[in-house]
């Protein structure tokens, strides 16, 4: 059995993702020329799902087609991960999850929809994506809990903001107090963490190829 490294950090923790796929090596979110540090490891998968954007240098298309080119499997999900394989799916990087897929229909299409800021210690998020807030507000709207309108100016809203401003929260200081307070009650219970979902379902299929041996490209 062959080994798999992931990029993980602020989608999932690395005590969750080790739980779902004890066979694979966490590091850190990746960034430009991490990949050259894995060349000569005894790995056939390598899975992006968290990435630095705009702190540090991103992961580049040519880093990716090495490995590719070199016969390991890279999976992207979540966050980096989805928007790598989005570019890279025709080349020969397999796309995991709703984000991965939204990048690739054209229905997303900035960076901006999956950065945050996180704790560097930690990897803890510090802001909302607002891919996720999208999400949460299209489960409150199916709800009942807001209306189309009141959607589009919350996602407005969600737009204009810095990322690492970004939180639900401060979304939905948009809304009068009443309506405010009825949307966060909801959120608290049914908030939607899509970036999470996409991780989960990525580390599953990478335990599943660990499992299987199944490494062809």
């Amino acid at each position: 059995m062959h080994g798999a490294v992931v990029y993980l950090g602020p989608s999932l923790s690395h005590e969750e993702a080790r739980a779902l796929c004890p066979g694979a090596t966490f590091l850190p979110p990746i960034r430009r020329g991490d990949l050259v540090k894995i060349a000569g490891l005894d790995i056939s998968v390598v899975c992006i799902i968290d990435g630095y954007f705009f702190q540090d240098a991103a992961v580049g298309h040519r880093e990716i087609l090495s490995v590719i080119k070199a016969g390991i499997r890279v999976i992207g999900a979540s966050s980096m991960g989805a928007l790598r394989a989005a570019e890279l799916d025709t080349l020969g990087m397999e796309g995991v999850g709703v984000i991965y897929s939204l990048y690739r229909d054209g229905i997303l299409i900035s960076d901006d929809e999956v950065a945050l800021v996180f704790d560097p210690e930690t990897l803890d998020p510090l802001s909302d994506p607002l891919v996720n807030i999208r999400c949460s507000l299209k489960l409150a709207k199916r709800n009942g809990i807001i209306s189309k309108e009141e959607e589009h100016l919350l996602i407005r809203t969600a737009t204009d903001l810095f990322y690492p401003e970004r939180t639900f929260e401060r979304v939905a200081d948009a809304l009068n107090d009443e309506r405010r307070d009825y949307l966060l009650s909801f959120y608290a219970e049914h908030a939607v963490d899509q970036k999470q979902a996409d991780a989960i379902e990525a580390l599953r299929h990478v335990h599943d190829l660990l499992q299987e041996g199944s490494f062809e490209t």
